[in-house]
């Protein structure tokens, strides 16, 4: 059961509407996306600080500044995205005090799973997103 945090979730959102609007010569400003999406403004602008810092956006200040992105979006995946905002442990260690068959064989399918889900989240590209939500591309209201 994969669990996915209020910050995981923004990024995501964050990350999707910069692939929207890649083609536009203007960088998106986040106040829109907050507006647009019901974030906290100041919430989606520390995701993006965690954004830049990894290289999967750029920021633009001034008045006609925005954030966009610096690779193209079939090259993000969700993954990339869910480790940069919320990472998770590499490994998947037992809580028990003493090992035990039935711990390994717990922590053995923990990992297992826990790989299968990182496979799969990393097949998904923020183009393939972008294409499933249909890219019709929403007003965008410049100030």
């Amino acid at each position: 059961m994969l669990s996915i945090s209020a910050r995981t979730e923004y990024a995501c959102i964050a990350v999707l509407e910069l692939a929207r609007h890649a083609d536009e010569p203007r960088p998106v400003r986040a106040a829109l996306i907050a507006d647009r999406h019901g974030i906290p403004p100041q919430f989606l602008v520390q995701i993006f600080q965690q954004l830049k810092s990894a290289g999967l956006v750029q920021s633009t200040r001034g008045a006609a500044g925005g954030y966009r992105l610096l690779l193209p979006a079939a090259d993000i995946s969700l993954l990339d995205v869910m480790r940069v905002v919320d990472p998770q442990p590499e490994e998947i260690v037992s809580s028990a005090s003493q090992r035990s068959s039935m711990t390994d064989v717990l922590i053995s399918n923990w990992q297992d799973v826990s790989s299968s889900e990182a496979e799969q989240l990393s097949a998904i590209s923020f183009a393939d997103l972008l294409a499933e939500a249909g890219n019709a591309t929403e007003p965008m209201y410049y100030i």
